[in-house]
């Protein structure tokens, strides 16, 4: 039987998923090595017993970083076996990643306009999570 178009289609599709996970779970994976050596140098090595403002800070960035690939990697995973996007998931990695970026500001050195359009976006994005949850969308 011959292959038409939308079979190729779906094919490469799938073949490109396949790849884009592969590639993503190598990233998160070195990012997790990655934050391991940042837990132990800092710590262990620079501040025993100790952690200043900035070393915390720093550490909470690199793992909501972290999480946000992990996230994204089952985001795609999902995708591939049911193809489904997980609007739920994605939502909470926006969250996420608009946390993070919060958690690492510079006290006093935000525009007020920057702080009340990034405030509009978490009440949103928190809004649209909240009906989801509240609407019993799951999986669409």
């Amino acid at each position: 039987a011959t292959m038409d178009i939308n079979d190729l289609l779906k094919q490469y599709f799938k073949i490109t998923y396949i790849i884009l996970i592969v590639l993503f779970a190598v990233i998160v994976t070195f990012a997790v090595i990655q934050l391991i050596i940042l837990v132990f140098t800092t710590v262990v090595v620079e501040s025993p017993g100790l952690l200043q403002n900035h070393e915390l800070l720093n550490m909470f960035g690199y793992f909501l970083l972290v999480l946000i690939g992990v996230e994204l990697l089952a985001t795609l995973s999902a995708y591939l076996n049911e193809k489904v996007i997980h609007v739920e998931i994605v939502v909470v990695v926006a969250i996420i990643a608009i946390a993070r970026g919060v958690i690492l500001w510079e006290p006093n050195s935000m525009d007020v306009w920057i702080m009340f359009g990034t405030a509009a976006i978490i009440f949103t994005l928190c809004s649209g999570y909240y009906f989801l949850k509240k609407g019993g969308i799951q999986n669409q």
